[in-house]
């Protein structure tokens, strides 16, 4: 097995890779960071969502790599398969995210619908930022990604219980600073 060779130099590095050694899959990161990058920007068509997908494929292929067996000793094929994966589902909460948007009630004092939606968008992402990035990551998988949330739960690393008390009140706390912006009606409004 000579080390010169890519595919044995590869296969070695993913071996080490699975034993949790961290240089050996910064190898294989900059090794194939590249080409993953310009799959998803194909995808995608937008740089800074080709870079989050990018990532997200080799935190998969991190996270998963007790199971992720190589192609011909490559992950290049897995990730590429990640790839695509994340990017379809990137468009898909995307669709969603803008649908979410128009439904969302608008405030009169926002001049035209350019600037109504961006700063709902803009409020959004500021109230998500307030929340912990567990509360934030339960929100966005169970509202915009519509993962059930035993799942959701099990993803950020709750019990189903205290995902759903969580849950409950980054809905409630994210309904107070819409509430706050005029961008959804007080639930006492229209009830004299």
């Amino acid at each position: 097995s000579s080390v010169t060779d890519p595919e044995n130099s590869e296969a070695e590095l993913w071996d080490r890779a699975r034993r949790d050694d961290g240089d050996a899959f910064g190898i294989l990161f900059d090794l194939h960071h590249a080409r993953v990058y310009r799959r998803a920007l194909g995808l995608v068509e937008d740089r800074h969502d080709a870079e989050d997908i990018t990532a997200g494929s080799f935190f998969e292929l991190w996270r998963k790599r007790g199971s992720v067996n190589p192609v011909r000793g490559s992950v290049l094929p897995w990730l590429l398969v990640v790839t695509v994966n994340l990017s379809r589902n990137h468009r898909r909460s995307t669709a969603r995210y803008q649908r979410f948007l128009r439904s969302a009630p608008r405030s009169e004092a926002v001049d035209g619908p350019d600037a109504e939606t961006s700063e709902t968008s803009d409020r959004i992402v500021a109230s998500l930022g307030q929340l912990s990035p567990t509360d934030s990551a339960l929100l966005v998988l169970t509202v915009i990604e519509d993962v059930p949330l035993a799942q959701a739960a099990e993803a950020v690393g709750l019990k189903p219980a205290t995902a759903r008390v969580r849950l409950h009140r980054a809905r409630a706390r994210l309904r107070v600073d819409l509430h706050d912006l005029n961008l959804i009606p007080h639930p006492a409004e229209g009830t004299n």
